[in-house]
């Protein structure tokens, strides 16, 4: 099974793209701003080459994280593996394997299922970690809203990609 990474290193800049226009004052950036207690001096604040280089790392991490979601074809190789004689080549295992990608091997990999998938973990993922820690900042629904809406839409946007190009 081929992966193309690089697609990883490209879907590791949707996060700062969706970023720049959803949290911009114009879509939601007032909303997450008065939701968040902050001034727009403090969000300007700090280290941006430090904060916008680290956002593209954990965005190199999402992505990472994101292929074996949206690539079904992980987890046959995943459970193909595990068999004894797998890397021998001609071995039954890796021929078996080998027959089951030739004929599932391109299943699902369209944008349109890997958007699906993203979506999914951004619901499954995202909300539920932005909301427990926001339940415990004292934050309110709008806040959760806010940036649970942006790693849907993020995750979905980086799911159908990894699924098409990856």
């Amino acid at each position: 099974m081929e992966i193309n990474f690089w697609v990883i290193f490209v879907a590791a800049l949707i996060p700062l793209v969706t970023g720049a226009v959803w949290y911009n004052p114009k879509v939601f950036g007032n909303a997450w701003l008065k939701s968040s207690g902050l001034s727009e001096e403090q969000a300007a604040s700090g280290n941006m080459a430090v904060i916008f280089g680290l956002s593209y790392v954990f965005g190199i991490f999402l992505a990472a994280m994101l292929l074996p979601i949206v690539i079904h074809q992980f987890g046959i190789m995943s459970l193909m593996a595990t068999e004894f004689d797998f890397d021998q080549v001609g071995s039954e295992s890796h021929t078996y394997f080998l027959e089951i990608m030739e004929r599932l091997g391109e299943k699902h990999r369209e944008f349109s299922h890997g958007s699906f998938h993203g979506a999914f973990a951004g619901f499954l993922f995202a909300l539920p970690v932005i909301g427990t820690l926001s339940l415990f900042e004292r934050r309110g629904f709008k806040y959760i809203a806010i940036h649970t809406g942006y790693w849907i839409l993020t995750l979905a946007l980086m799911g159908g990609l990894i699924a098409q190009l990856a």
